[in-house]
């Protein structure tokens, strides 16, 4: 099972790559043009039209799979290298790692969540700032008032002299 596994492993990969070359788009052109062009030789017939239709028929319903098992398993390795980046890295949560498995509405959520902490980072004025979703609120309202203290002892610092 695994050899034939590993075949058509192969087979897909390759046909892939090969399909999407430059010599496959030639190829598929050409064969329009040289479709197009023998039309009047063989009278437009109905046999003419089949060949068009019943080629491009077959290559597009094999297309279809070979294109979705690619973005399948181009899909899972974004995945996993992005699950890797976040629980590698000390600052991000590890509760974002799978989110691919979350129903259309969790996502939803946390899509007006990030969207709540863009909106806090355009108040700070830093859009470079990060925050976790576990950490967001009170990263903010910690640096917030940081902010205020650092201010604060500014001020106080150009009044002592001034006077």
């Amino acid at each position: 099972m695994k050899k034939r596994k590993n075949l058509f492993e192969r087979f897909s990969n390759w046909a892939t790559h090969a399909t999407g070359s430059s010599a496959a788009f030639i190829i598929a052109t050409s064969t329009v043009i040289i479709w197009a062009v023998s039309g009047p030789i063989f009278n437009y017939a109905e046999t003419w039209q089949l060949v068009i239709n019943t080629g491009t028929t077959i290559v597009t319903f094999l297309m279809v799979f070979l294109i979705q098992k690619s973005q399948n398993k181009d899909s899972k390795a974004i995945h996993l290298k992005l699950n890797e980046l976040i629980a590698s890295h000390e600052g991000t949560s590890n509760r974002m790692v799978n989110l691919e498995d979350l129903s259309e509405e969790e996502l939803d959520q946390l899509a007006k969540f990030y969207a709540h902490v863009a909106k806090l980072a355009l108040q700070e004025g830093d859009l470079t700032c990060t925050h976790s979703i576990d950490a967001a609120k009170e990263n903010h309202a910690f640096k917030m008032k940081a902010r205020k203290e650092r201010h604060a002892a500014t001020n106080g610092n150009r009044t002592d002299k001034t006077d």
